[in-house]
């Protein structure tokens, strides 16, 4: 009897297959001359029957993606891609396939435009036969690495139409032709499976045996003992020219259905049996289960301790569905979890052990978006060497041992469910924040030293601006993204609909030159910006700020504008958005909306946008009219529109300039820090700069700001 050589953990045995390394050829071709040209039957003297066991013991059996690693079939030559049998889809057998032939059907079923579209999607129709489903290789896919024949194609009797799905799980594709895609035929395959009743079936009735002993080997070389395969039911059948290994599925003890794989990698099930987990009765009243992605994988649970396993029938789809839920009824690839939702339901506990690879990681997703992502924890499988992971729970058993694979399942974590976190998602930002080596923990200093105790600029937060008209805040904020850009080398997008753009760009080249546009009264004595000034400007300007303007008479909405701004920070990487002042923008809203609410959505857009993007926003807003105006100072309350410009933003500042000659220098601007919700980059009080009407720069004044 050959034996199979046991080799050291890390250095598993190869696949017996007819592709494997030659120690695994020669061992084939010595079972092939055993005595038989195919691999005889296990003598009932030599391998003991397994004796039934208890109910309790009994695992259920249905599942593995199509793909997954390839279990020892004996068999004395390879299968014949041609050979005739009926064709295995979803683990329903079709009818069988016609001999290739003309056939036709009505005196011309094979009609040139029928061929045409087959033809355009890459399938000939030359070998079809009407009015029964036909198996090839799918066009897309061709079978994958074990090239089963997946493809199923139906020709209506009538030879006017065509529909066609192939079954293998990380291809998925569908179709048909123009008159075959209605609600009535849409999936013609998988209407005709859930018609038909489940039917029952026995060990006697399948010809199922126990494990011959190179099986068992086989198993062994996986690090699966004896006693898990007689526990769980694993058996052998003979299928053809070969046999194949048999995992049975059952529930309550009894036989459901039966998994096949054979040394190809093909998997098939039984025909017109229910789809359920594999392993479905050792999960009976727990209130923790572990659901993995093949039978392999759940028997190597088992050998870390852990038989409440179950493993999906169908394999892992290739990408997660875009597609809201279907219902239950219509929920055909998952059907097997509404069959046994009286087994998931009193779970608290649900651990998502799948592939690591991205099917088993969609898997998931699609697992716990019907499971409930609250109850749901997923597994990181862990090195298996220097260079990458381990794919699954097998393998981890056989590389790395049962502890590692128990430790693997006791260290899984929370599901992530989208917008819940816990503070140990972001420690990374909070080790670099506390380090200091993210940058602008303190803020980015404004320019003047006289603000900078009181306010200072932070990415990712929003500033409102506001004061009487022609306090100069257009001009301060100008002046303050000419210091920024000069510090830290900021770049802005620049919604300032008060500012036709010819002045804009005169202001802001004036305080980045230091000098006046033009030869005017208002530039005193001061020399004009020259040509080789001016030409360095306008590259300035260029590089430096981007336009968000509309091109006709329309008024903006906040929308259209964050869009914009969040165009400018993907392309151009701007920090900062300016906007202009906030009564310039359409503001339309629904009748039964008041502004007060209107202003809170508004500028919870704008907050999201700031965090989101890590882009400061300036918002100028204006006071509403000030009746008893004595000439001091507004307050932010007194902004037109509503309270939620102060109670919603991060910092909030009024700009002040004196207009009593009597009262001091009338260029004298006064900064009113009233809001800062960020206490490390800044506090409430009063700075004064200066300002120069012939450059339009803020200077500092000796004046010191007094903290309220």
């Amino acid at each position: 009897m050959l034996r199979l050589a046991h080799s050291s953990r890390g250095k598993k045995l190869a696949f017996l297959s007819s592709s494997s390394s030659s120690s695994s050829t020669a061992a084939f071709a010595a079972m092939s001359h055993m005595g038989s040209r195919f691999f005889p039957k296990p003598a009932t003297a030599s391998v003991p029957h397994f004796p039934p066991l208890p109910s309790q013991f009994f695992s259920n059996i249905n599942l593995c993606r199509a793909g997954k690693r390839l279990l020892p079939v004996l068999c004395s030559k390879p299968i014949s891609r041609n050979h005739s049998r009926s064709l295995y889809i979803n683990g329903h057998a079709t009818l069988p396939v016609s001999p290739p032939g003309n056939i036709s059907v009505g005196g011309g079923w094979k009609s040139d435009a029928l061929r045409k579209q087959l033809a355009e999607c890459g399938i000939e129709m030359d070998n079809l036969a009407p009015g029964q489903y036909n198996g090839l290789w799918c066009p897309k896919c061709q079978g994958g690495d074990s090239g089963e024949k997946s493809f199923s194609i139906l020709i209506e009797a009538d030879g006017t139409r065509a529909s066609w799905i192939c079954h293998r799980a990380k291809c998925g594709w569908t179709g048909g032709t123009k008159h075959a895609t209605s609600s009535t035929s849409k999936n013609p395959v998988q209407q005709r499976t859930r018609q038909k009743k489940a039917r029952e079936i026995t060990e006697e009735s399948l010809q199922l045996e126990p494990l011959c002993s190179e099986l068992v080997g086989y198993f062994k070389e996986r690090d699966i003992s004896r006693e898990t395969l007689l526990r769980n039911r694993v058996m052998q059948k003979a299928h053809g020219n070969q046999i194949v290994i048999a995992f049975t599925y059952g529930r309550n003890g009894m036989l459901v259905s039966c998994k096949y794989r054979d040394i190809n990698k093909k998997f098939w099930q039984e025909k017109d049996t229910e789809k359920i987990f594999y392993g479905l009765d050792d999960i009976k009243g727990s209130d923790d289960i572990i659901i993995v992605e093949g039978e392999m994988d759940k028997l190597a649970m088992e050998e870390a301790g852990f038989r409440n396993c179950v493993s999906v029938p169908d394999g892992a789809p290739p990408l997660v569905s875009s597609k809201d839920l279907p219902p239950e009824s219509q929920d055909t690839k998952y059907q097997y979890l509404w069959n046994c939702k009286e087994y998931l339901k009193q779970a608290s506990r649900i651990i998502l052990a799948t592939d690591g690879d991205p099917p088993g990681q969609a898997l998931a997703e699609e697992l716990a978006r019907r499971l409930g992502r609250e109850r749901c924890w997923r597994v990181k499988w862990p090195r298996k060497n220097a260079d990458s992971y381990c794919k699954d729970a097998n393998e981890v058993l056989m590389y790395l041992g049962p502890q590692a694979l128990k430790d693997a399942i006791d260290d899984a974590e929370l599901y992530p469910i989208k917008g819940l976190f816990l503070f140990r998602d972001f420690f990374d930002e909070i080790d670099s924040y506390y380090h200091q080596t993210q940058g602008y923990q303190f803020g980015v200093s404004t320019g003047w030293k006289s603000l900078d105790g009181l306010y200072s600029v932070l990415p990712g937060e929003l500033t409102i601006v506001s004061g009487v008209p022609n306090s100069g805040k257009s001009e301060w904020i100008d002046a303050l993204l000419c210091n920024l850009n000069r510090s830290a080398d900021w770049k802005f997008a620049l919604c300032s609909m008060e500012n036709n753009v010819r002045d804009h760009a005169r202001k802001l080249m004036e305080k980045y030159v230091r000098k006046p546009f033009f030869d005017a009264p208002y530039g005193e004595s001061a020399e004009r910006i020259d040509v080789m000034e001016y030409e360095r400007g306008k590259q300035w300007l260029n590089d430096t700020f981007h336009l968000i303007r509309c091109e006709d008479d329309a008024l903006p909405s906040i929308r259209w504008v964050l869009s914009l701004a969040k165009a400018a920070v993907l392309r151009y990487g701007v920090r900062g958005l300016v906007i202009d002042p906030y009564n310039e923008l359409d503001h339309q809203r629904p009748p039964n909306m008041t502004e007060t609410e209107y202003v809170s959505q508004m500028l919870t857009l704008v907050k999201r946008f700031a965090q989101h993007h890590s882009c400061h926003v300036w918002f100028v807003a204006h006071p509403r009219q000030l009746h008893n105006w004595i000439g001091g100072p507004p307050n932010m309350y007194d902004i037109s529109g509503s309270a939620h410009f102060i109670n919603k933003c991060d910092n909030g500042i009024i700009i002040h300039r004196n207009r009593n000659p009597d009262a001091g220098d009338i260029d004298q601007v006064q900064i009113c820090v009233r809001k800062v919700r960020n206490k490390v980059v800044g506090t409430i009080g009063d700075a004064y700069l200066s300002y120069n009407r012939v450059t339009g720069e803020f200077r500092d004044t000796e004046v010191d700001h007094r903290r309220r």
